[in-house]
């Protein structure tokens, strides 16, 4: 009983990804592609992270696709050779399909960037862990859901079937991020200050009586 016990946590221990470069260089693509390779993009300058054949004489491409938090012009994209010619993948359409079917959790977690969740690598205890059983992965991940007043960042329990890939949010964890500027006139602490800072009614000064005499 106790050796089942003790089966049944270590099933449920959360790991944490180590970034999101690793789950990438990680993914079993469907199809078995004769070779493939990835490539990270930042500012313009291109560095190879996972060297294939088909990125001998690659072309560099203009946008590419994220599954975590990115700088601005900070993007991933893959090279392969398929039937002797070279594709690329610059989307995340594009990456769902490469992948095919959930073969370990890194495919499971680029189908969860399909459908707009993130690996939050600043922030990993909440939004970029994992646990797995024997028929589904167990995801926490991120996702933005406001860019307005605030900016809002909420995470969520993901169920990835190893069987279908098919996902369902099994719960709903809340915000982690909310972040107010100034121009946010929803901004609570604003309208904290606002309301201390109301001008108070004056009391009304009695009218003075003006008796004939």
């Amino acid at each position: 009983m106790l050796s089942l016990l003790s089966v049944s946590f270590y099933s449920q221990e959360k790991k944490q990804f180590y970034d999101v470069a690793s789950v990438l260089q990680n993914m079993i693509p469907d199809g078995k592609p004769s070779s493939w390779g990835l490539i990270h993009q930042s500012s313009g300058k291109d560095a190879v992270l996972k060297s294939s054949s088909a990125d001998k004489t690659y072309t560099s491409q203009s946008s590419g696709f994220n599954i975590g938090i990115a700088e601005e012009g900070e993007f991933y994209y893959i090279v392969y050779s398929a039937g002797g010619k070279t594709e690329y993948i610059t989307d995340l359409a594009g990456l769902k399909k490469f992948a095919g079917k959930v073969d370990n959790i890194h495919d499971a977690a680029v189908f969860a960037a399909s459908e707009g969740y993130i690996i939050d690598e600043n922030f990993r205890d909440v939004a970029g862990n994992y646990y797995e059983d024997a028929s589904d992965y167990y995801l926490d991940l991120g996702k933005l859901t406001s860019t307005e007043c605030p900016y809002q960042k909420k995470y969520f329990t993901l169920r990835v079937s190893k069987s279908t890939g098919n996902i369902s949010v099994v719960k709903d964890n809340g915000p982690y991020i909310e972040l107010y500027n100034k121009k946010c006139t929803n901004n609570p602490r604003l309208l904290k200050l606002e309301k201390k800072e109301e001008p108070k009614d004056e009391p009304k000064k009695p009218a003075r009586s003006t008796k004939r005499r």
